[in-house]
């Protein structure tokens, strides 16, 4: 995610491979003529039904009819009323209640939904929706929905806890199940991506890995590392999976990821002096960095998670000198936790530096600890009544515009950090700009908010004033890419059911929800009046009838009407 700077030569390779309007081919009569009849199909046929019903109401007796409608609805007692309200006040209470869940689980409204997918047709939506392939607005949606796939890509978290020793240890104490299916389905595929290659039938103890990598059932993956150890007591793919999801403390994972360790870095000096053997070779020392690196990280963590920060923060550095391609893994942001524990802001400044470049990705960790260490200079005097009687300084107009560029890139944050909303244990997998991506950042970093004083203070002042600097609606970005719409549903596949997904930017409720409720209050209301007042309300509803009574010249004066002029047409005279 790059800021919106880098995005000037995208848009003139855009524009110069933008099709030209002038060639695109000429619509004929008959087409304008079907497009022109479809847009206006709704009206003429609304104006039409009045014309045939104005023209058949003297053969329909639609007047007599209206006065026999009239007196039957007299003589009903209020009990039918009562009756007739109270049924309309059911059923549109259940729809109500309906489209208040449908909205909060999928987004939408379900009458909405419907009318668009079957009704829209019928009405003569389809010929104008349709736009040509070569046209600006299927090209402007076809830019958006690649936009959107790129935006909506899930990333592995850096600071995922372990299995065993934290996310099942939470599990038996509140009998919560703290991962989604879908999150562990894609750990299981980073599994099989990281820890196999093509030449795991050379070595029986990798081809029973390859297995294990694929169980769902846990216990079923844990006897099958303890059997490629049987077969292999240097697998270190066997450690580690030990380590993730049999150990119950960091510690004993600790332990596991050092005999890891040991095997790993024996398999990768052995990969590496046949490297250049055949392309296999090649893809097995791939496999095999991968373990040495994917180990070396989590004994990082585990050195964190025990105290010893300054011994996380070397092995971090080393890796990041050692293996610098990596940097898909994201290493550099468990270094700025760590750093930031050991409040060095120099080095996270001098990792910041590196890392928050234009043409890098961003992140929360990156965007919020910028402004954390801009926030870190000015908080501790900052004052809201001093700040809005003198101005700000230039040290808090930087502070404040870090603050606004942070929240514009994830808007979820600042309710985690500020604990208007609870947290829950991050996921292993989250959504940059996502609710995720806020409780994972939020759940390591809100420490780090706390230790400097003031800092909060001066987010709570300043966070929402980003939403007036950003247009409406997001069709555009102020600092970053207009916000993707498709980050709810990827958080809701990503976090546990029990957890309050945030959505941004709020929705509206749709219309048929205020038409329900406001239709199933009025006639609740009507139904009670009628039961408790049921002779002034037979009265009223009298009143109301007489206004839509017909009125005498529509039947008898009418015919006499024409039977004078009949006799003045025949030249005959009454007298």
């Amino acid at each position: 995610m790059a800021d919106r700077g880098g995005s000037g030569e995208a848009a003139a390779a855009g524009a110069a491979a933008a099709p030209v309007p002038g060639l695109n081919p000429t619509l004929g009569w008959r087409e304008r003529l079907r497009a022109g009849l479809a847009g206006t199909g709704a009206s003429l046929w609304f104006v039409t039904g009045l014309g045939l019903l104005y023209a058949l109401r003297i053969p329909l007796r639609l007047c007599e009819n209206l006065a026999a409608v009239t007196v039957f609805l007299n003589s009903l007692t209020p009990k039918f009323y009562v009756a007739l309200t109270g049924t309309s006040s059911l059923i549109s209470g259940l729809i109500f209640i309906f489209e208040w869940w449908y909205f909060h689980k999928h987004g939408t409204s379900f009458i909405e939904q419907v009318s668009v997918r079957h009704l829209q047709p019928l009405m003569g939506g389809t010929e104008s929706s349709i736009s040509e392939p070569g046209s600006p607005s299927r090209n402007r949606e076809s830019e958006t929905s690649r936009q959107n796939l790129s935006e909506c890509k899930v990333w592995r978290n850096p600071l995922n806890l372990f299995r065993g020793a934290e996310y099942r240890r939470y599990t038996w104490v509140t009998g919560k199940e703290p991962l989604t299916y879908y999150d562990m389905n894609l750990s299981a595929q980073d599994h099989q991506t990281f820890f196999t290659c093509d030449t795991d039938f050379l070595r029986p103890s990798d081809t029973v890995m390859q297995k294990a990598w694929r169980e769902r059932n846990p216990p079923a993956r844990i006897k099958a590392a303890y059997q490629a150890l049987e077969l292999n007591n240097d697998c270190a793919t066997a450690y580690v999976l030990l380590a993730e999801e049999e150990a119950t403390t960091i510690v004993d994972a600790e332990k596991l990821f050092k005999q890891a360790l040991k095997a790993g870095e024996t398999i990768y000096r052995q990969s590496q002096q046949c490297q250049h053997q055949s392309p296999q070779h090649e893809a097995q020392l791939r496999r095999d960095t991968n373990v040495l690196v994917y180990i070396k990280r989590r004994l990082a963590m585990c050195a964190r998670k025990l105290g010893r920060i300054r011994e996380a923060v070397k092995i971090m550095r080393d890796l990041m000198k050692e293996f610098p391609p990596l940097t898909m893994l994201n290493i550099h942001e468990n270094l700025l936790e760590s750093l930031l524990e050991l409040q060095a802001y120099a080095d996270v400044q001098a990792v910041l530096a590196k890392y928050d470049d234009i043409g890098l990705p961003k992140s929360a960790a990156i965007c919020y600890t910028a402004a954390l260490l801009k926030t870190r200079t000015v908080s501790e005097k900052f004052s809201l009544e001093t700040a809005s009687r003198r101005g700000l300084s230039t040290a808090e107009i930087n502070a404040v515009e870090a603050i606004h560029r942070a929240v514009e890139f994830n808007p979820h944050v600042p309710k985690y950090l500020l604990e208007m909303k609870s947290l829950i244990l991050p996921p292993e997998h989250i959504l940059k700009r996502g609710d995720s991506e806020a409780i994972a950042y939020a759940f390591f970093h809100l420490q780090h908010w706390k230790r400097i004083e003031g800092a909060l203070n001066l987010l709570q002042c300043t966070w929402e004033g980003t939403f007036r600097m950003i247009p409406h609606p997001l069709e555009k970005g102020h600092l970053f890419y207009p916000y993707p719409s498709c980050t709810e549903m990827a958080d809701r596949e990503l976090l546990p059911t029990f957890h309050h997904v945030s959505v941004y930017p709020k929705k509206e409720l749709p219309l048929f929800i205020h038409f329900t409720a406001g239709f199933c209050s009025s006639t609740a209301m009507i139904a009670i009046l009628t039961h408790q007042f049921p002779e002034i309300m037979g009265i009223f509803a009298k009143t109301m009838l007489g206004l839509w009574r017909p009125q005498p010249w529509a039947s008898s004066g009418f015919e006499e009407n024409t039977q004078d002029l009949k006799s003045e047409d025949l030249g005959l005279s009454s007298g």
